[in-house]
Parts: structure tokens; C-alpha cells; sequence
């Protein structure tokens, strides 16, 4: 998906305990509202009576004293995030100093235009407005405001204090500054965002409601009956609920309008199907469980709804809505799916897949359902699977960030994984004007550790030859030429802490985590983590951490010497890439030239080590930077280096 081009506009912060304004308190409200204030946010709740005001913060009690008696929160902590909580029916107030305002009332245009109308003279100058619409334009609601590049989608997935998926919609002004907070702050609430463009039903909802509506279709045409089309909905996407029962627990008029909106943005492939509507208008729920399930007809309902399912998914990464890896995000975290369309596309292979498309596709005439160039031609290439990134590369200057980027699994370190690491630090080394890099993940978590899930898998053959193929990767980064810091958030464990041990220091956020519990589950490092460890503590305070498998707080790591720095959570983005910044303005060949005599002469005798040192000292007297480096000095000025 093409990134819109980064801009130099100031955004308001948005750490706690900053203000946000939540416009509706009523179920997506208050539930926006209590992941505000459990992360620390002072919150204030508007809406247009008393009454509304108490039903919102009822839902909010109930919810937290159900978290108190699940064991999920202390009374206190429960009391803390009541009090961040203020109610009120006068907007001004409500939006005074906010620094967000998310917009939560029901979902009709109208009736957010008008909110918006009244809000354009009182809110902040400076201060982000975003609307939690699931399936209105942003772009058009954003023009009832002063500042349309302040102005964004932010929509939660219900129920939305615990559902973790945010979608962050940029509509046509959208700041980039303000997209980024945006996701930044979408990590503070501990959620997972995905982007999307600003196109009927954004990333997730495109695909999921027309996948009820199809249900409903498949009733309709007689094609299987209520039981099995909820049982192979349940089954085919891994899911906890068939489509029947999840309208019956959301609510039908959800999925009926919805599927109006995309049909009137999509076309006839799209219509709400007639037994969706008569459903919808006799306001009972869908009988399914009156029905019989009928086995043979499975194979066509599975088919019917892979079809459709793997081509909008498709077409959505086509017209450049979302990335494939969003798209599997979004079923897998918000739709709580075992799998996404991708990976669905993965397991049959490409060519199925596309066969299951153009014979759904075939349903509509005159192109009404298109199908995915792309998809065509991969399939045509006999391709095995659609390529889904796991690591990120973000180029900011001098500095490169590469950001593991498996969020939903905090992480977790796969084979696929550890191979796009390698080839990433090799690729980057053919990259000019690099002067660091940051190793970190795409949220506020490091790696939580291998994929256990791959792992268990495994045969002892597999199992070594995945040992090694970290081994690769945590080579490559510690081969790199330039600096390469690892920043710690949240965990660092077993494989997670064996990669970050290979750069050349880990910065590590106050509260973070870090240890080798491999033996917790019947194994033990293979990555190299106990090797690289045991020579930066020595053998004794290794062993303790690997035989025992409890890991430290980042601060006790720092005591024992395998993290370099803690920084304070909120911060730490922005002081490790100031860090990156320092050393990447420093003489080129001197920094590389250091890193490869610490790194050669750690393990060489004294005498050997100091001589390497010396000569390589000697070496940097007959480059450019070192006459333009004290020239520099001497003239009080700031050096150019060219890295000659």
C-alpha cells in the first residue's frame, strides 16, 4: 500500500494522562471511554442527557467489576480508572484542552455532521478529531471542520475495552503526523492497529459483512440449510460463531445497513440479499439452531464463502486499501478468526484460490464481482502462497529502523520471520548513508519469544535447522557494518532476547522484561543466546537465567550488564532514535571501524587486541573525515562526514 508522503505538521502528543473527549456514551462510547482511562488518559464522556450519561457510565461499572471478579483488575485499580472518568452534556466543555476528540455517536451521517458542525468552534486549534464510523466516508465527514487534516477515522471493534483491532482510516487531508499519532496512541490503549484508506467499509468490514450477507444468500438460494451454513462458517474461518449467530448477538440491522452502504459503493454484488432484509424487518433472530446440519452440502457453502472472502481480500491490497498483512490482522485480532484470507490463500495454494474466486466471480455478470489482477497473475506463475511481510523497514534519515512486525502474536519469532531478517540486514547493507540501525518491534513489544505454535510442530531435524536459521539471521545483524541498537519494549524472551543479544547493545524501557525461559518448555537457547550472553555477564549469571528460565526487569538486566541503557516508557522511541541521530552523525569510518575492533579483539589476547586497536586507529588518520573532524574542531563548527 503507498504511504502518503510524510509532512512536517505539529500533532499534539497523546500520552497519558492527556485529555480525551469521547462525543456518545453509549456502547462504543463507553467502551472507548474505559480504554482511554485504563491506560492512563483522563477521559471526559458528552452526551445529550443525564440518562444517556448514566447508561454509559453503568456499562462501564459493569465491566470493570466483571474484570475485578475475573481477577483481571484490583478494586483499586478498578476505582482509579471510575475517577479518570468525568461526565457532561455540555460540549464545550467536554472538548476544553482535549488534546483527541473521538467521535461515538450512532452511525448515520446526519447525525455526525451535525455533531461536528457544533463542535468546529470549540475544539482546540491543535487538537485530533477523529470519528469511530464503521463504514461512513472520513473524507466527507471531515469537511464539516475547520482543520480536515486533523481529521481521521479511529474505529474500534466491538466490544471495544477489550476488542484489541483499531482501524486508523486516512481520509484524503489527513495529516501524516496526525496518522502516526494516531497509531501510536492506538499502542498506548494496547490495542493493534492496522491502516486502511478511506473506501466503503475500510479494511475489515469490507470483506466480513458481505461474508453474513452471503449466508444469508446461500439460505435464500436453498444452497444448504441454517445449521451448516453457521456450522462451515464456524469452521472454515476458525472462528467461535457461525454468521448466524454472531447477527444474532451484534444485532441484524448492524449487518443489513452495512451491507446497504457497500452496495451502494460496490454495486450488485453487494446487495443485502432478500432474505437478509425480511430478517432484518421481523426483528427476530435468525432460527439456525431449528435447523439440521447436512454434511454433503458442506464443500459448496465452504467454497461459496472462500470465493468470496479471498476475492474482496484481494482487492482490497489492489486498489491499495490495505496491505494483505492488515487484512489478516484485522480477521485474526478484530473477527477473533484463527486465520486470515491470506493465510487461508496460503493453505490452498494460489491457483485454488483463484479458481475459487473466478467461479464466485462468474456468479455476477458484466465484471460486477472483479477479480484481482494480481491474484490472476500469481497464479498463472504457479506461485505457492501470496508473500506476507513480517519485518519492516522504515528509512528516517540516516538512521534505518527495522521493526519485527507480528503484533498479534507479540512477535513471536517464525521461520518466515527470521528469514526476512536475515535477507533484510543483508539488503541493508548494500543501502547508502546508513549510520545505525534500530532493531525494534512494530508495537511496544520486542518479541515474546518463538513461535511456539511452529515449534511444537517440529521433528528434531526441523528442530535444529531452525536453531541455525536464527543463528543466520542473528549473524547478519551482528556482521552489520554500521551500529545496530535493540530496543526492548515490553518482552524480550527466549528467541526474542537471543536476536536483540546479537546487536550491538539493547536500550531497554523501564518495566520490560527480558530472559531465556526455554527450559519452561522442555528446551533450551539455540540461537546463540546463551553464547552471547554468557561473554557480556560471564558463565555463573548466565546459567542462573537459562537453568532457571525466570526473566528480569529491565533494570536489574542493566545491573547485570546485557542492557546498555533503560529509558522511561514514554519516551523511548524518541530517545533511541536521538541515540541512533548521535551516532549516525559521527565519522562513518570511525564508528565501523571501532565496532570491528571491540568485536574482533573480545576474544583475541590482550596484546593482539591492543595492536589491532592501534593500527586501526592509525588507519583512520588517512581518511577525509579525520582532517575534516578536526578542522572542525578546530574551527568551532560542525563536521561534514562523507564516510571517505
Amino acid at each position: 500500500m503507498p504511504e502518503p508522503p510524510r509532512t512536517s505538521m505539529p500533532a499534539p502528543s497523546l500520552d497519558p494522562p492527556r485529555l480525551v473527549a469521547v462525543l456518545g456514551g453509549g456502547t462504543m462510547g463507553s467502551g472507548i471511554a474505559q480504554a482511554c482511562a485504563q491506560a492512563g488518559f483522563s477521559v471526559r464522556v458528552r452526551d445529550v442527557d443525564r440518562a444517556a450519561l448514566d447508561r454509559g457510565r453503568g456499562l462501564v461499572e459493569k465491566t470493570l467489576a466483571g474484570a475485578v471478579e475475573r481477577g483481571k483488575l484490583t478494586p483499586a485499580a478498578r476505582d482509579a480508572v471510575i475517577g479518570r472518568i468525568g461526565y457532561t452534556t455540555d460540549l464545550a466543555e467536554a472538548v476544553r484542552d482535549a488534546a483527541l476528540v473521538v467521535e461515538a455517536v450512532f452511525e448515520e451521517a446526519r447525525v455526525k455532521q451535525a455533531l461536528f458542525a457544533d463542535l468546529a468552534p470549540l475544539v482546540a486549534r491543535d487538537a485530533i478529531v477523529a470519528t469511530n464510523t464503521s463504514s461512513l466516508s472520513v473524507s466527507e465527514l471531515a469537511r464539516g471542520l475547520p482543520g480536515p487534516e486533523r481529521f481521521a477515522g479511529l474505529h474500534f471493534f466491538y466490544p471495544a475495552a477489550i476488542n484489541k483491532l483499531v482501524e486508523v482510516v486516512r481520509g484524503d487531508a489527513t495529516d501524516a503526523a496526525v496518522r502516526a499519532r494516531l497509531v501510536a496512541f492506538s499502542h498506548r490503549l494496547g490495542k493493534i492497529p492496522i491502516e486502511a484508506a478511506d473506501r466503503a467499509g475500510f479494511c475489515v468490514n469490507r470483506y466480513f459483512v458481505p461474508y453474513l450477507n452471503e449466508a444469508a444468500r446461500l439460505a435464500e438460494e436453498h444452497v444448504a440449510s441454517l445449521a451448516t451454513i453457521e456450522e462451515v462458517g464456524r469452521a472454515t474461518f476458525g472462528a467461535a460463531l457461525g454468521p448466524f449467530e454472531l447477527m444474532n448477538v451484534t444485532g441484524i440491522p448492524i449487518a443489513y445497513h452495512a451491507e446497504t452502504s457497500l452496495a451502494a459503493a460496490f454495486g450488485a454484488a453487494y446487495a443485502p440479499s432478500g432474505l437478509l432484509e425480511a430478517q432484518f424487518r421481523s426483528g427476530q433472530p435468525w432460527p439456525w439452531r431449528e435447523t439440521a446440519i447436512e454434511p454433503e452440502k458442506a464443500a459448496a457453502v465452504r467454497d461459496r464463502f472462500l470465493g468470496l472472502t479471498i476475492g474482496i481480500a484481494t482487492r482490497i491490497v489492489e486498489e491499495g486499501v490495505a496491505t494483505p498483512e492488515a487484512v489478516d490482522r484485522g480477521a485474526v485480532v478484530g473477527l477473533r478468526r484463527t486465520w486470515g484470507p491470506f493465510a487461508q490463500l496460503a493453505s490452498g495454494g494460489l491457483e485454488a484460490g483463484a479458481r475459487l474466486v473466478a467461479a464466485y466471480a462468474a456468479r455476477w455478470p458484466d465484471g460486477a464481482f472483479p477479480v484481482s489482477s494480481e491474484l490472476k497473475e500469481r497464479a498463472a506463475r504457479h506461485e505457492a502462497r501470496w508473500p506476507l511481510r513480517c519485518v519492516r523497514v522504515e528509512r528516517r534519515g540516516r538512521v534505518a529502523w527495522v521493526l519485527l512486525d507480528r503484533p498479534e502474536v507479540l512477535n513471536a519469532l517464525s521461520t518466515d520471520l527470521l528469514e526476512q531478517l536475515e535477507a533484510t540486514f543483508r539488503s541493508l547493507e548494500t543501502e547508502p548513508g546508513i549510520g545505525a540501525v534500530v532493531l525494534a518491534g512494530s508495537s511496544p513489544v520486542f518479541a515474546a519469544g518463538a513461535d511456539i505454535a511452529e515449534m511444537e510442530r517440529k521433528s528434531p531435524v526441523e528442530g535444529v535447522e531452525f536453531g541455525f536459521v536464527g543463528q543466520r539471521a542473528a549473524l547478519e545483524i551482528e556482521r552489520f557494518p554500521a551500529p545496530v541498537i535493540a530496543l526492548v519494549e515490553g518482552y524480550a524472551l527466549g528467541g526474542g532476547l537471543e536476536i536483540a543479544l546479537a546487536a550491538d547493545f539493547i536500550v531497554a524501557a523501564e518495566g520490560s522484561v527480558l530472559g531465556l525461559p526455554e527450559v519452561t518448555v522442555g528446551i533450551h537457547p539455540g540461537m546463540g543466546g546463551a553464547t552471547r550472553l554468557s561473554r557480556l555477564i560471564g558463565r555463573a549469571r548466565t546459567k542462573l537465567l537459562v537453568y532457571s528460565g525466570v526473566p528480569v526487569a529491565a533494570e536489574e538486566a542493566a545491573r547485570l550488564g546485557f542492557v546498555a541503557r533503560v529509558v522511561p516508557v514514554a519516551s523511548a522511541r524518541d530517545d533511541v532514535e536521538a541515540l541512533a541521530e548521535t551516532i549516525a552523525s559521527r565519522a562513518p569510518l570511525g564508528v565501523r571501524w571501532a565496532k570491528q575492533v571491540i568485536d574482533r579483539g573480545l576474544d583475541a589476547p590482550l596484546e593482539v587486541a591492543l595492536r589491532l586497536e592501534a593500527e586501526s586507529a592509525g588507519r583512520t588518520f588517512s581518511t577525509a573525515d579525520r582532517t575534516e573532524g578536526m578542522r572542525a574542531f578546530l574551527e568551532k563548527r560542525r563536521p561534514a562526514f562523507e564516510g571517505k
